[in-house]
């Protein structure tokens, strides 16, 4: 039995939305591999990011079979798998960064772990270690309502996606399965970096916003200030994850997060001056 109206609160990235649209700010989320390349690195790269401008973070949960993922994230899973990162150690962490922070921490996995855990014990996991929101991306939207549901009693967002080549009906069904923001994929096909945001993905963005007043976050293949100047208008958030993994990968400890830092700042920019986005 449920008693307390704890559901009823907004859970802390849908409270993050919500200060950012009061401000007229866009979010700025990293994607992450949690334990990539080990997991104390991984936390001191989760922190980096939080200081240089993240507003909330993504946790890829390492998987040997990503579907979504491109070369580049496909990789840094590998080696966060070859360190011994698995579903329990990403709580650990996200516990770990917990202590240090109270921005969102959404975790990204396949829905066979959460199979291998168990729903139900997954998901309170996920809210014992303080995490906020979750996002399956093979999980299809007809086979997602025992778990959405399970989500939102524990007061978790159940992140849906939505890619450009959909129907006007599958994105009203998308806008009101989700919860804390939908995650806009830019192309259909798995993460990358791409050099510029097809005219269909803009065209998406604005069939969304008609549609819902749920956050859209842009994803997939956002890599230069000049990107994020030009979807901002259209958007609510920019996730950012190939560019970012793949600008650590080679680099020492203190490389990764100098890295880290710089990228962040930089596409924090185009996220602040969208009106600049006529100019590289």
């Amino acid at each position: 039995m449920h008693t307390k109206h704890q559901t009823k609160s907004l859970n802390r990235l849908e409270q993050t939305f919500n200060n950012l649209r009061q401000r007229s700010e866009k979010a700025l989320i990293p994607f992450l591999t949690a334990g990539y390349p080990d997991l104390e690195t991984s936390r001191l790269l989760a922190l980096q990011c939080l200081a240089s401008g993240a507003d909330l973070l993504e946790l890829g949960i390492p998987c040997s079979d990503a579907l979504a993922d491109g070369p580049v994230i496909q990789k840094a899973s590998q080696k966060a798998l070859s360190s011994g990162t698995n579903p329990e150690k990403v709580f650990e962490l996200v516990a770990q960064l917990r202590q240090d922070t109270e921005k969102p921490l959404v975790l990204m996995g396949y829905y066979n772990q959460v199979l291998q855990t168990g729903e139900a014990n997954f998901l309170n996991q996920m809210q014992r270690a303080g995490a906020d929101a979750l996002i399956i991306p093979d999980l299809p939207l007809e086979e997602s309502t025992a778990l959405r549901e399970a989500s939102r009693a524990r007061n978790l967002c159940f992140i849906t996606m939505a890619a450009p080549v959909a129907s006007t009906e599958r994105y009203k069904q998308l806008a009101e399965a989700g919860s804390g923001f939908l995650y806009c994929v830019s192309v259909a096909g798995v993460t990358g970096v791409r050099s510029s945001i097809p005219p269909q993905t803009l065209r998406m963005l604005q069939t969304l916003r008609r549609l819902t007043s749920l956050p859209l976050s842009l994803g997939f293949g956002i890599s230069s200030r000049q990107q994020v100047a030009e979807v901002s208008p259209f958007v609510d958030g920019i996730i950012v994850g190939s560019a970012l993994m793949e600008g650590l990968e080679g680099k020492s400890t203190k490389g990764k997060l100098n890295f880290a830092n710089s990228l962040l700042n930089n596409l924090k920019e185009g996220l602040l001056k969208p009106q600049k986005s006529d100019q590289l």
